[in-house]
């Protein structure tokens, strides 16, 4: 993972690399509600503490990933109380949500279990589930002008190249 010398990635600085998402940044005189504002900084930093985001991938062991996503998602459910349906945040958490049930649904299978295959398994749908969050956790950044703690770098969107940038 690259660190770059931040300790975190400021929020709207991401903007670039949601290419096609929608954000609700189009004005940057836009205020995002204080307490949506505060419950979002608290999802970043549970986030950024759950190893199944960003562990690498060679010490995932399939029971313990499996807990993991299976706890994750129920402190989104919790999250996911008394937020307006429109706002940015319950869009992204009712997304990852759905990410988790998708993640446990394929994991949770009779074909599930140990050995190569299903490893390779195991990684393929953590990688889905950590491009999905990436790409969320970048847009509640974005919305809300959070930092992100570096160690969520590795599953964030990628920076655009620079012909991208300037529209070629």
């Amino acid at each position: 993972m690259k660190t770059k010398g931040k300790t975190k990635l400021k929020g709207r600085e991401l903007a670039a690399r949601l290419i096609g998402i929608k954000t609700p940044i189009g004005g940057i005189d836009w205020q995002p509600p204080p307490e949506e504002q505060d419950r979002a900084r608290q999802v970043l930093t549970y986030l950024a503490e759950q190893g199944a985001l960003w562990d690498p991938y060679d010490i995932a062991i399939s029971p313990f990933v499996t807990q993991s996503i299976v706890d994750l998602r129920g402190q989104l459910r919790i999250n996911l109380e008394n937020l307006p349906i429109d706002s940015v945040l319950h869009e992204a958490l009712h997304a990852m949500h759905a990410a988790c049930r998708h993640f446990l649904e394929e994991n949770q299978s009779p074909r599930s279990g140990y050995g190569a295959p299903y490893e390779a398994q195991l990684h393929s749908t953590l990688g889905e589930l950590r491009a999905l969050f990436g790409v969320h956790i970048a847009r509640i950044a974005c919305a809300y002008d959070l930092e992100v703690d570096t160690r969520l770098e590795g599953i964030l969107p990628p920076e655009p190249e620079e012909d991208l940038r300037r529209g070629r």
